[in-house]
């Protein structure tokens, strides 16, 4: 089957095609942290313009530093990488194996990286219909035929659902016992930090998590993203990046990031009220359904015959918003669509925007 890998967030293309400057276009398809940057991001970008005039720091160690203080784990534990997308890419150049699954529906880069790679691609595909759970012992089942990788999203995307922190330790031990690279993406985890099982990874050197400063810290333009796993797996994985791959802005916006706790706060507290009256309010429109989500974004289903999340977003495009189709995710189809959680006044005008194109 031909897999789609198109993502959200294109804003420029778009604004292109539509004539219009990419500040007229409510962006929902990419969710970003609505609070913008850090306020010292900015101020730390400027203090730093000189250091453009030499080569990055190759091993990004003060960045490093700072990662490992922020989740407790050491600097060795610790790959940076030019958005967690990078890393992706690497794992199966960097670790043998021939064939691979994927808990579904996930993001469209495991399965082009794989692709790239010569793996062979299966899907472990969860159901709207509780929700995208995860049933670790048909997952056992599943594993048992033998694979040697497994990609898993939580929170997921473009679902939004958290399995709980006691779901992936049997996920963390089901991939050890069977000799499985687990891969566990955790790139919207920031939203719900303590559920991130980072102190589970970091023991077993046959598994990796990614984590992503695009989302959370919002900095998608800089891309920067980082792994957690033992010291000597993130060796071999450094052992195959591309040389300066994180340039010297990304390092130092990392670290201030990371340096404003209060700037965590308010994002988590602001992200958890906005996203329940957010999904409160899309429940109200009718022919929608909305699931159950920990990030800051929210998958929708459209209920209503003859309407498509396609045409949805081409009808809320002309009204200067954009959505997420989520027809190209594998295990979900034309009526699904998921929404970044942005600024109150932004949701707002979205949620006037489906009611009157679903009336």
């Amino acid at each position: 089957m031909a897999i789609a890998h198109e993502h959200g967030g294109n804003v420029f293309a778009v604004a292109r095609n539509l004539g219009l400057a990419p500040e007229r276009i409510i962006d929902f398809s990419a969710s970003i942290n609505p609070l913008g940057m850090a306020p010292g991001v900015r101020e730390a970008l400027t203090a730093s313009l000189d250091r453009l005039l030499h080569y990055p720091d190759k091993g990004a160690a003060e960045l490093k530093q700072a990662l490992a203080a922020y989740h407790g784990v050491e600097p060795s534990q610790i790959a940076v990488a030019n958005g967690s997308t990078e890393l992706i890419h690497l794992l199966p150049r960097t670790f043998q194996g021939k064939k691979a699954l994927v808990v579904a529906p996930a993001f469209a880069e495991y399965a082009l990286a794989l692709e790239r790679a010569g793996w062979q691609i299966e899907y472990f595909t969860l159901s709207p219909a509780d929700d995208f759970a995860l049933d670790v012992a048909a997952l056992a089942q599943r594993v048992a035929d033998g694979y040697d990788m497994l990609f898993l999203c939580n929170p997921g995307n473009p679902a939004g659902n958290l399995q709980p922190l006691r779901e992936i330790a049997g996920v963390v031990d089901l991939c050890r016992e069977s000799g499985t690279f687990l891969v566990l993406d955790e790139a919207f985890i920031d939203f719900c930090e303590e559920e991130s099982a980072k102190h589970l990874v970091v023991r077993n050197p046959r598994a990796i998590l990614l984590r992503s400063m695009t989302k959370f810290f919002g900095i998608p333009g800089l891309r920067l993203g980082y792994a957690i796993a033992a010291a000597e797996t993130v060796a071999e994985i450094a052992a195959q990046q591309d040389p300066w791959s994180v340039n010297t802005a990304a390092q130092v916006a990392g670290i201030a990031s990371l340096a404003d706790q209060d700037y965590c706060r308010r994002t988590r507290s602001y992200v958890d009220e906005e996203r329940a009256r957010l999904a409160a309010a899309l429940a109200d429109v009718p022919g929608l359904k909305v699931f159950p989500g920990r990030a800051n974004y929210l998958l929708v289903r459209i209920l209503r015959a003859g309407v498509s999340a396609g045409q949805l977003r081409e009808a809320l495009l002309a009204k200067g918003m954009m959505i997420r189709d989520c027809s190209n995710f594998q295990g979900l189809d034309a009526s699904f669509f998921r929404v970044a959680v942005r600024l109150e006044e932004e949701n707002d005008l979205l949620l006037r925007g489906l009611a009157t194109e679903l009336a």
